[in-house]
């Protein structure tokens, strides 16, 4: 009787193993299933936002919104126990692409690869330029469209310094959820460290005095000339008169003086009108930058060409090339040599 008590036990014993194995081969089958199966109703563009204090339920609720039914809540939390991802569900916009499986997705939010947005910062720029495109940037949150230059350089940290030529001309890579602020703070950052590394290569015999200076000066630079190689000859050009204590008379910083009242012309009253701005009525460079010089304006400024030219005018072709002059006879020569390409090319448009 023991013996068959014993016999039968083990036999019911068997089926139970047997039983809890085809369960577990079941449940493991179902769920690498799941894990590696594509996602069914994503369909092409589509994305899903986590924000702050989001749990693995939101999360499930929001792709249901969204179409996604594949899978149970069990389903989701034991792949996202098994991968780490329980508990470090990174906030931000994710691509949810077509074909994409609960393992990709869970990755993507774990580790953070998030929709990134681009803004750049057009070398040139003056600052109401770069705060209207920043108005314009979607989705960056807007902190700053209400404050006025002086608070928006408070908000930075940076009181009392004048914005213009503060941020560095560069493309930069921002998250829904970030604020044009985070935009602004990481341009200034990136013109500080542009503007030190230019500093410290500067040229030993440099009339500049601080890196203020250079940073007025390698505006200018960016403003007169959009040809790469001939800014090195330009910031030698403007460190010559600057040496002699000649005017600089530039036209961008006049054009930057009227403000808006620049029409898109010159003219001779406004090359007489005096501001702190024009160099043509007043010596030495101006009291700040007048636009946003890129990296390759600062290294030339830092690093100017050698010459004896202290005159240089528009080609007139189109070219945006200069011809450069050691004389004023020969710069007026140059001057009646542009007139004569500016009028054919005005008559060839015609």
């Amino acid at each position: 009787m023991t013996r068959n008590r014993k016999s039968r036990f083990g036999g019911f014993f068997l089926i139970v193993l047997l039983a809890l194995a085809g369960a577990g081969f079941w449940a493991w089958e179902r769920y690498t299933g799941f894990a590696d199966a594509p996602l069914s109703g994503i369909e092409a563009g589509e994305t899903l936002l986590v924000e702050r204090g989001d749990s693995l339920p939101v999360v499930l609720r929001k792709l249901r919104e969204i179409g996604v039914e594949d899978g149970q809540s069990f389903e989701w939390s034991a792949l996202a126990k098994q991968m780490g991802a329980a508990g470090r569900l990174q906030v931000g916009q994710y691509n949810l692409d077509p074909g994409m499986t609960p393992r990709e997705l869970l990755t993507a939010i774990r580790d953070g690869r998030v929709v990134q947005k681009r803004f750049t910062i057009v070398e040139g720029w003056n600052i109401r330029e770069l705060r209207a495109a920043l108005a314009r940037a979607e989705p960056l949150e807007q902190e700053t469209a209400k404050l006025s230059d002086a608070e928006l350089m408070k908000k930075l940290g940076h009181a009392g310094q004048h914005p213009e030529g503060r941020f560095l001309p560069e493309t930069y890579l921002y998250t829904p959820g970030d604020s044009d602020l985070d935009v602004l703070r990481r341009a200034y950052d990136a013109m500080d460290k542009a503007l030190a590394n230019a500093w410290r290569r500067r040229s030993p015999d440099s009339v500049l005095k601080t890196p203020e200076e250079m940073l007025v000066l390698a505006s200018i630079v960016e403003k007169e000339t959009g040809v790469a190689e001939e800014r090195p000859q330009i910031a030698g050009l403007f460190e010559r008169r600057l040496r002699i204590g000649m005017r600089l008379q530039t036209d961008p910083t006049v054009i930057y003086g009227l403000g808006a009242n620049y029409d898109g012309n010159i003219r001779k009253r406004d090359l007489l009108a005096d501001t702190p701005y024009n160099t043509y009525t007043r010596a030495g460079l101006p009291p700040t930058p007048i636009a946003m010089p890129g990296v390759d304006a600062l290294d030339a400024v830092a690093q100017p060409a050698d010459g004896e030219a202290l005159y240089f005018v528009a080609v007139g072709d189109g070219s945006g090339r200069h011809l450069f002059a050691r004389t004023l006879a020969e710069h007026e020569a140059n001057v009646a040599r542009y007139l004569r390409n500016y009028r054919a090319a005005r008559k060839a448009a015609q």
